[in-house]
């Protein structure tokens, strides 16, 4: 039975729509926060970003956060999406050209002295692959959080003391700006120092440190390597799906960086996290139906406190009852795009993906 977008109804209820869904505490956080990190490292590193400060006591200033910010539930929230999600159609996308990659890149990772696993900033749990912690195992790691632009500096903060907790080393860089770059290029290095103490013990010369760039589609990989060289060596565009072939490139004569085609699941199980791949564009147009993930996007951000159903009210000049998606981007059809509801979702999304309504990130770390 399709799926009426009037107003997202569920399936099993065509009575109840799901803006109208509020707390669902049974269901609890979805999978995707509980997903695997990697496994604790002896020494924490947190470096890059704006506006942070850490004192001698190790901790983080955090920035002036509102009440209303201090009493959202993010737990609710995901309890909400779940409600949602589970009536659309699901997302799915799978190209050709990973599985191939996939099996070339678990034979490279064997060589790496580190990995830089990249995920974006404003979903860092749902661009974890589950499979990564398997193919790592005790290889050394460093994780980048991409796009640390992209969010506020309360969300950059909530994730910089979630990691910090967990023990993982943590970038958080720009790559289109380069902001973090320099600063992973030294943990990189430093992180495999021991690799050339070991050659030189067995009487052998020592070789640049070899680093593996991973991560899902279109969460900057490319771009990162491109501005650590400071010019074009590896294809990179706002889309999934661009690199499509594992690729070695020198970064001067101590290091050398495996650039890797985005690797996705073959089947995303998590619904949840696909609709945030979905919105973030870290996933191909294809395996989504642009106005649900519009509608979706629409009411997370009415509930979120710093963003809110006000501001999508004046950006798109029109009024809204309540908080139903797709009653909302039927609107800005109608008053826009002469009814087409596609060109009116489209819109949404990408004015989200470019900060019109104010930079945040669609996950936060839960207690």
């Amino acid at each position: 039975m399709a799926v009426q977008l009037s107003c997202l109804w569920l399936q099993s209820s065509p009575s109840i729509p799901l803006s109208c869904w509020t707390k669902h505490s049974q269901f609890g956080a979805h999978s995707a926060s509980t997903a695997s990190l990697s496994a604790p490292s002896p020494s924490i590193q947190i470096v890059g970003g704006r506006n942070s400060r850490w004192y001698g006591n190790g901790n983080l200033e955090l920035e002036s956060v509102s009440e209303s910010e201090k009493d959202f539930d993010w737990v609710d929230l995901e309890a909400d999406l779940y409600h949602w999600t589970k009536g659309l159609r699901p997302v799915q996308w799978y190209p050709g050209h990973i599985a191939k990659t996939e099996k070339e890149l678990k034979e490279q990772l064997k060589l790496m002295d580190v990995v830089i696993e990249v995920r974006d900033a404003r979903i860092p749990l749902s661009t974890s692959h589950p499979q990564m912690d398997l193919w790592l195992g005790n290889r050394k790691r460093i994780l980048v959080l991409n796009r640390e632009d992209m969010i506020s500096t309360a969300d950059r903060n909530a994730w910089a003391n979630y990691f910090s907790k967990q023990g993982v080393k943590v970038v958080f860089s720009n790559g289109q700006l380069g902001m973090g770059t320099m600063k992973l290029s030294r943990l990189a290095k430093t992180l495999a120092s021991d690799v050339n103490v070991k050659r030189r013990a067995k009487g052998l010369l020592p070789r640049p440190v070899r680093a593996g760039i991973v991560g899902y589609p279109n969460v900057g990989k490319s771009s990162l390597i491109n501005r650590l060289l400071k010019r074009r060596m590896c294809p990179a565009a706002p889309r999934p799906g661009v690199t499509r072939e594992l690729k070695w490139v020198k970064f001067g004569k101590d290091l050398e960086l495996l650039d890797s085609p985005g690797i996705i699941p073959m089947r995303i199980s998590d619904q949840m996290s696909a609709i945030k791949l979905a919105i973030c564009d870290d996933i191909g147009e294809r395996s989504y139906d642009v106005a649900d993930v519009a509608a979706v996007l629409v009411q997370m951000l009415s509930k979120i406190p710093t963003i809110g159903m006000s501001v999508l009210q004046k950006r798109y000049k029109i009024d809204a009852n309540g908080h139903c998606g797709s009653i909302f981007v039927e609107k800005v059809a109608l008053n826009l795009f002469n009814g087409d509801t596609h060109q009116a979702a489209f819109r949404i999304l990408s004015d989200f993906r470019k900060g019109k309504f104010g930079w945040v990130a669609l996950e936060r770390p839960h207690p």
